[in-house]
């Protein structure tokens, strides 16, 4: 009979000594073993906390998008719990710098500090430019300009979409020859926090393609109460001759709150038009350059160079008639003859 191994007897205390370390470590391994980037989030640190005009501080970040896009800003009436309350209005745009990130998705890049156009409290802003939208903030504390606390009326973040946003218009004769398209961004937001926000300023941002929204900041007029609700109506306008596949989205408090699709038509008047002028304009050159030509002919050298034409006259013989004899006439008489 073939022989059989015999498996050694293990204890119960002695398994779970060795399988327990094993449930320890598995565990690690699994959540190690995961991206490292996926719990990263975009981080923006300066080199200091206050800076005075005409400064620099120096920006460096991690977490972000590997190469993206990024724009650098001084922000007033701003915190990185709330965001720039007040949109880019409130940043000092003409002194932003951009930035593109390394493959690891960090930065360095040195900002000069200026005043932005509102008080502080202030932030140096970071948000990307193309690509999926994301932004940071770090304080900075801006020497000798004026410091207004934020109000009540600002505590971002406390407008919540209450019902789907639709785009109000249409095209017309003058969008189908290039006219910037035009619609009206509708939404019902109501107010769940427990002070009334008064005149909100909502960034409304128009994307194509890859690109990140192009943000524009726009206040709507009007209180909205506590469990309030109100129609806020935005307009959008897009450049002239602008078509295909555009996204809209809303902004309140540094938070997006919705965004709807916008297809526009090819204006396919600006096509009609082109080919017309290409089939109009070869076709009166051509006939102007037949009239110059004509109008430039000699019409008269060659009958000048020629004699007169004489004009053939057929003369025929005139017939006269033959002297009438004296004798030949009836009324005559014979001349007498002379005798000698």
């Amino acid at each position: 009979m073939p022989s059989v191994a015999r498996v050694p007897h293990l204890s119960p205390r002695l398994l779970l000594s060795l399988v327990l370390p094993l449930l320890l470590v598995l565990p690690l391994g699994l959540v190690g073993a995961g991206p490292a980037g996926a719990a990263d989030r975009p981080v923006v640190e300066l080199s200091r906390a206050q800076a005075g005009t005409g400064g620099s501080v120096i920006v460096t970040g991690s977490g972000w998008r590997p190469r993206a896009l990024l724009t650098l800003l001084v922000c007033g009436q701003a915190e990185p719990s709330r965001g720039v309350t007040g949109g880019t209005n409130s940043c000092a745009n003409a002194d932003g710098r951009a930035v593109t990130t390394d493959a690891e998705g960090r930065f360095r890049r040195e900002l000069p500090v200026v005043e932005p156009p509102v008080p502080c409290p202030c932030v140096v802003h970071v948000a990307t430019v193309t690509g999926a939208g994301a932004e940071a903030d770090a304080v900075l504390r801006v020497a000798g300009h004026a410091v207004e606390p934020l109000s009540a009326d600002r505590a971002g973040g406390r407008l919540s979409l209450l019902a789907d946003t639709r785009l109000r218009g249409s095209g017309g004769l003058l969008t189908w020859f290039g006219s910037p398209p035009a619609r009206t961004l509708v939404v019902t937001v109501g107010n769940v926090g427990t002070s009334p926000v008064k005149d909100p300023v909502f960034q409304v941002g128009t994307s194509h393609g890859v690109f990140a929204p192009q943000w524009q900041d726009q206040r709507w007029r009007g209180t909205i109460r506590p469990g309030g609700k109100a129609r806020i109506e935005l307009p959008l306008r897009l450049a002239a001759g602008a078509h295909g596949d555009y996204t809209v989205s809303l902004k309140y408090g540094g938070k997006i709150l919705a965004e709807h699709p916008w297809g526009v038509g090819r204006p396919w008047g600006v096509t009609l038009f082109w080919v017309l002028v290409c089939m109009v304009v070869p076709a009166a050159l051509f006939r102007a350059g037949l009239a110059v030509v004509d109008h430039a002919r000699p019409r008269h050298a060659v009958h000048a160079a020629r004699p007169p034409r004489r004009r053939l006259r057929l003369r025929l013989p005139v017939t006269r008639r033959p002297p009438a004899l004296p004798w030949v006439s009836p009324d005559a008489e014979p001349p007498s003859s002379t005798r000698t």
